[in-house]
This record gives C-alpha cells, sequence and structure tokens, in this order.
C-alpha cells in the first residue's frame, strides 16, 4: 500500500499553479544576470523557511539552528548579489540622481504597502504591532522613513527590515566613492571589503549594540540622521559637482559611522555585512576587467577568515550559536561562487522567476506569519504540511505583489528619471 502524499492535494495544485506563473513572469531568453536571479530567489525561500518554520517547524528548528543558520545564509547570499549589482546599476545610469529615485520606487512603495497591510491587521486585531517602548510615534516614523532604524536604536516594524538598513548603508557608500570618484578605482573595493573584514576582528570588544543611541539619546539620534540623510541625498543629486561631492561624503561618513558603532547586531556582524558586500563589488570590478582576479581572490581570503574568526571569538550569545553562523556563512559565499562559475549557463526560468519576485517574498511572508501567529497560534509539533500549505499561499500572494505593486513603480520610477535626468 503506498504511503500518502506529506503535501496535500490542494496545496500541490496550489503551488503547480505558481511554478507556471513563476515562469510565465521570468525571462524567456538566456539572461547575463540570470544566477543572480536564482540566487536571490534560493536566498529568499530559505529566509522564508528560517522565519516560517517558528510556526511550523519549531523542533526541527531548534535541531537544525546550532548546526546551520538559515537565516544567516539567506541574507549572506543577499549582501553579496546586491554588492556585486548595485555599483553596476549606479554606473549603469552615471547619474546619482536616476539612481536614487530607482532605488526609491524600487523600495519603498512596497515597503510601504506591507507597513500598512500589517496595520490594518492590528486594527482588525488579526496581528499586533512590535513594542517601542519609550519612543515617540515621531521617531519610529522617521527612523523608519529613512529605512536605517535597525542603526538609529529603533526596532523595526517588522523583523526582516533590519537588513534593508544595511543595504540603505551601503547605497549611501556607494554613492560616496562615485562621486569622489574611487568607485571604479581598481583595488578600491577589495581593499575596503578586506579592512572592513579586518577591523571586524577586533570590534566584537569595542562598543556595545546601538551605542550612540545610549549615549545621545535615540530621538536626537533620529532627528540628526533624518536631516544629514535628506540632505546628502539632495545634495549627492545636485547640479554642481561641489555639492555632489558634499552630500555623498556625508552620505557615506552617515553610513560609515552608523554601522560601526550603532547597529543593533554586534558591531563585529555589521562590519561583515559590509565587507561581504564590498566582496560581491570586488567580484564584479574584477569580472568586468575593471579590476583584477588577484585582488577579488585576495580579499575574499581576507573576509572569509576574519568572519570566521569574528564569528568564533565573539559569535555565541543571543543571536545565534557561532557555529550555526561560520557553517552558514561559508556555504553563503560557497553559493555565491557556485552561482559566478556557472554564470555562462542557462537558469531554470522558476528559478529566476523566483529571483524577480524574491522582494516580495521577503517583505510580504513576515506580515502572513504574524497573522497567523496572533489567530491560529504556532504549532506544537512539527508540521511539514502545514509548512507546504504555507508556501502554497504564500508564492501566489507575491507573484501579486509583484505584479500590481511592484512593476507599477518601477514603471513609474524608470519615467521619472528620464525626464529629470540631469545633463551633466
Amino acid at each position: 500500500m503506498e504511503s500518502p502524499p506529506l503535501v496535500p492535494a490542494a496545496p500541490r495544485r496550489s503551488l503547480s499553479v505558481a511554478s507556471r506563473l513563476l515562469k510565465a513572469i521570468s525571462p524567456t531568453g538566456p539572461s547575463r544576470l540570470g544566477w543572480l536571479d536564482a540566487l536571490r530567489g534560493i536566498a529568499a525561500l530559505v529566509v522564508v523557511f528560517d522565519h516560517s518554520s517558528y510556526t511550523f517547524m519549531a523542533e526541527f528548528r531548534r535541531e537544525l539552528m546550532p548546526e546551520f543558520n538559515t537565516s544567516r545564509y539567506g541574507i549572506m547570499v543577499f549582501f553579496l548579489v546586491s554588492g556585486y549589482i548595485i555599483p553596476a546599476s549606479l554606473e549603469r545610469r552615471g547619474c546619482v540622481r536616476t539612481f536614487w529615485i530607482g532605488r526609491i520606487f524600487r523600495v519603498y512603495p512596497l515597503w510601504t504597502a506591507v507597513v500598512t497591510a500589517l496595520l490594518a491587521a492590528d486594527l482588525l486585531g488579526m496581528a499586533k504591532w512590535r513594542d517601542f517602548g519609550h519612543l515617540s510615534a515621531a521617531t519610529v516614523v522617521f527612523a523608519h522613513a529613512t529605512m536605517l532604524q535597525e542603526l538609529l536604536g529603533t526596532p523595526s516594524l517588522l523583523l526582516v527590515l533590519w537588513t534593508l538598513s544595511y543595504e540603505m548603508s551601503f547605497y549611501l557608500l556607494v554613492v560616496a566613492l562615485f562621486t569622489v570618484r574611487l568607485h571604479r578605482h581598481s583595488a578600491a573595493a577589495a581593499v575596503i571589503s578586506a579592512v572592513l573584514a579586518a577591523v571586524s576582528v577586533t570590534a566584537g570588544v569595542v562598543l556595545p549594540a546601538s551605542a550612540l543611541s545610549g549615549l545621545v539619546g535615540t530621538g536626537p539620534l533620529v532627528a540628526f540622521a533624518s536631516i544629514a540623510m535628506g540632505v546628502a541625498v539632495c545634495c549627492a543629486s545636485a547640479r554642481s559637482s561641489v555639492l555632489r561631492v558634499f552630500g555623498g561624503v556625508l552620505g557615506g561618513a552617515l553610513a560609515l559611522v552608523l554601522v560601526s558603532f550603532n547597529g543593533t547586531v554586534p558591531q563585529w556582524e555589521g562590519l561583515v555585512i559590509l565587507a561581504v558586500m564590498f566582496l560581491g563589488t570586488a567580484v564584479h570590478r574584477a569580472e568586468n576587467g575593471q579590476g583584477t582576479w588577484r585582488h577579488a581572490a585576495g580579499a575574499s581570503v581576507v573576509v572569509v577568515a576574519c568572519a570566521a574568526g569574528s564569528a568564533y571569538a565573539y559569535g555565541d550569545g543571543d543571536h545565534f550559536a557561532r557555529r550555526g553562523w561560520i557553517v552558514a556563512f561559508l556555504l553563503a559565499v560557497l553559493t555565491f561562487g557556485a552561482g559566478l562559475a556557472s554564470r555562462r549557463r542557462r537558469v531554470p526560468r522558476m528559478l529566476t522567476g523566483l529571483g524577480t519576485i524574491s522582494y516580495s517574498v521577503y517583505l510580504v511572508h513576515p506580515v502572513l506569519l504574524a497573522v497567523i501567529d496572533h489567530t491560529a497560534g504556532r504549532q506544537r509539533q512539527d508540521n511539514l504540511a502545514l509548512e507546504a500549505v504555507f508556501f502554497a499561499v504564500l508564492l501566489p500572494l507575491c507573484l501579486l505583489t509583484h505584479q500590481y505593486i511592484e512593476v507599477p513603480s518601477q514603471t513609474w520610477g524608470r519615467g521619472l528619471a528620464r525626464r529629470v535626468r540631469p545633463p551633466y
């Protein structure tokens, strides 16, 4: 007698529909960057499993996390991909103003929709906001508006938003290098990556998390950072070369100070995150003849060694176990390396399609989980069927948010960028 399937028929049909739709939105021909989409898709699925396992696979999660930290694996792959593609995006445009317009219309519309959905769920009694303690509503709003909230002593409305703070910091640093004309220096990205990684080895014993917030207060720090970031973005987008340099340097300095002295993750890990993103940039430089593979390989060795050393020295604590973090980090680097090595091969369309909607997958799944946790509650025993049902519901929903929120907003952003592009 055959064993019953682990996944019920309805979820299987939903997954089948989702897979067909994923193929439909993915490129029909070979794509030079299809391997990056595939990596984003894989990373998104791993992060979703990490978070959903709290609800549906808690026992399995407790066994797995000390050996392999799935969350850190997924986000490190994301950061490597961002480091590879974001500087290339800025240089392709050749204009800071259009770069920021592109980023704003890429990131904020879905972010706004997701935060609005969470607020609606809270008002309907289907989910619950995080407790912000003594922080004022204005502080929380302005901190999140900059997307630097995790570096400003303000808890994120959704747990996954913390990584966007590091993404935004990287944008500011990339713009800084672009405005001072160091972005194409053959060894710049590799050197920056190696230096950040090396500093991380000693950073674990220097300052506590959110040190600046503790020193000056969260409210004043949020006010200062909001103004500084607004000035930095506007000046870096100006016609005047002097203002562009001033804005770029101001934004880069703000990002570096906040990551170094006010992150909520351990200080060493924040520096490793920046090092990982600049490592992705060094790889892109080498692949496109703007740097050497020797520089990229040297940076890789330094980053891997220093990241593993930092995690070994400081890794055990409230956030994670050192062994699980190190294994996840090494596997993330190997995954990126495998993707790079196979970049000229045809990538399955389902993977590129999943990568296309990965931002929706990343932002939408915690809202869905918040509703499930608040209404149905978490499972007491592992339930693989419910885990599959969750994915079967999530993927079609993300296809809709991608199609009706992400695609239109990016189209509007491209149109605006064409109209306001300066003549320099």
